[in-house]
């Protein structure tokens, strides 16, 4: 399967560890990345709110980008399909952005006319990959392991990938999938508190500590995610959340390409295990 990979900013930077391993478990699975050429950032979740028009060029820039290819645009980053996917909405509904996004990238030689599908990258593993191509690919069961599945709040709402906001199942069956046990987690659509990390720290620490706190309740080893800020917030802020809260967690989060790739047989170092403040290496050791 072909599709139009929109890494976004985060898997160039701090989340380069779930592109190396998208990348690794794309040959396995036959899926093939064709990076959309001169892609920019979508805005993120902060831009919508300084200057809605603006935001929704950005994103409709790399659905036109997209466009020429003719491929499905596949996103990891729950951010940015979620801003792919609201674009794309209000250029269809609403014809007063329709034309002013227009005017902005016809201003840069560029135009859109809607058409493109776009899904978050679970989705396309999950639904057209297949999880019973998935089990057939599993090298080393993570059998016994206990993985709580952690959504986060945009790919749930409000254009989430399943029916269910509060309960999606995706992640759940390809960590059963994969050998592994997808422990019950209440907060599995709960934020993280995304950017406030840079803008209000405690309350971030609050909704991270949370989350944590779940996990540790259902005796996780781990916790998986779909999204770079959700693993940035939870990884390399457990420390902060230990030292505000008196907690102890140790708690690897990792993305849920990563427990494929070690299902598949692939090593800590080509799936970016190694990157994880919290180690997560171990997770090598799982299985059979």
């Amino acid at each position: 399967m072909k599709v139009a990979y929109y890494p976004g900013c985060s898997l160039h930077a701090t989340a380069r560890a779930y592109d190396e391993s998208i990348r690794a478990i794309a040959g396995p699975v036959g899926l093939e990345l064709e990076e959309i050429d001169d892609w920019n950032c979508c805005g993120a979740t902060a831009y919508m709110s300084v200057n809605e028009i603006l935001s929704f060029t950005l994103s409709a820039r790399n659905l036109a980008l997209a466009a020429k290819t003719g491929l499905p645009v596949v996103s990891p980053c729950s951010a940015c399909y979620t801003n792919l996917r609201k674009t794309e909405k209000y250029l269809a509904e609403m014809p007063h952005i329709k034309r002013k996004v227009g005017e902005a990238l016809a201003a840069g030689g560029l135009h859109y006319d809607g058409g493109v599908v776009s899904k978050h990258l679970l989705q396309v593993v999950v639904e057209d990959i297949g999880l019973e191509k998935i089990r057939a690919l599993v090298k080393r069961p993570l059998a016994g392991l206990k993985v709580a599945p952690y959504y986060g709040c945009q790919i749930a709402r409000p254009l989430g990938i399943e029916e269910s906001i509060d309960d999606p199942v995706m992640l759940d069956r390809l960590i059963e999938a994969l050998g592994a046990i997808a422990v019950p987690y209440a907060m599995k659509t709960i934020c993280c508190g995304g950017a406030l990390m840079g803008t209000r720290e405690e309350v971030a620490l609050r909704l991270c500590r949370n989350l944590l706190l779940c996990a540790q309740g259902q005796k996780a080893d781990c916790i998986a995610v779909t999204c770079p800020l959700c693993q940035m917030n939870l990884d390399t802020y457990q420390g902060r959340v230990n030292s505000a809260y008196g907690t102890s967690f140790h708690i690897p989060v990792v993305y849920f390409s990563q427990l494929m790739g070690v299902a598949f047989g692939l090593g800590a170092k080509d799936v970016g295990l190694e990157r994880s403040d919290v180690p997560a290496a171990a997770l090598l050791r799982t299985g059979t």
